[in-house]
């Protein structure tokens, strides 16, 4: 019997990115899934924090073993914001098409556009936290490129490659995401209990 991980997300594109690195290995469960329909503060000033936050809250309310992430855009010529602040950039109600706009209008005239996404997961298992982590490095570039993926894709561009996130489709980008290396980091853990 595959054992059951909660996700505490309700981001179906998270879920769905998260659902293929992991394969068969476990069943990954969606807030949705535990009947939690709470929107889970994310108060923290950090990502390590955030994801600690959303594990903690389903561990405590509903029991379940359970992981939580948060990411963040780091731009070095905005001194790593969005950061922290990634999905609600412009505002509280996590337009990504704005939270882009914005980017590009900070970044406007900007030569330096090196920028790095990471991820941080943080998991509650047999009552011990673990933190991993993946990033990928890469830079923004000027206009939208490609319809795939979500967020800031179609305005990163990883490093080594010639396309966006949004325009490498999701194959590659569950591959080599900073998303999909933490998750990796989950899986392979999780491996070896």
């Amino acid at each position: 019997m595959k054992r059951k991980l909660v996700f505490a997300t309700n981001n179906a594109h998270k879920l769905e990115e998260v659902r293929e690195v992991v394969g068969d290995n476990f069943e990954i469960l969606s807030l949705n899934d535990i009947s939690c329909h709470e929107d889970i503060d994310e108060p923290g000033e950090t990502l390590q924090e955030n994801a600690l936050i959303k594990a903690r809250y389903v561990k405590e309310k509903y029991g379940y073993d359970c992981f939580g992430d948060d990411t963040g855009l780091e731009v070095a010529a905005l001194n790593g914001a969005p950061g922290v602040y990634s999905a609600r950039y412009a505002g509280g109600d996590h337009d990504a098409k704005a939270n882009m706009k914005k980017l590009l209008k900070e970044l406007d005239g900007i030569t330096d556009r090196k920028a790095q996404f990471r991820t941080v997961i943080a998991l509650i298992l047999n009552g011990e936290e673990h933190l991993f982590e993946g990033k990928i490095e890469g830079v923004i570039i000027s206009e939208e490129k490609g319809d795939s993926g979500f967020g800031y894709d179609p305005v990163f561009q990883p490093d080594g490659y010639t396309q966006t996130f949004a325009q490498l489709g999701m194959d590659i980008k569950n591959d080599i995401s900073h998303r999909a290396l933490a998750t990796k980091a989950l899986c392979e853990f999780l491996k070896k209990k």
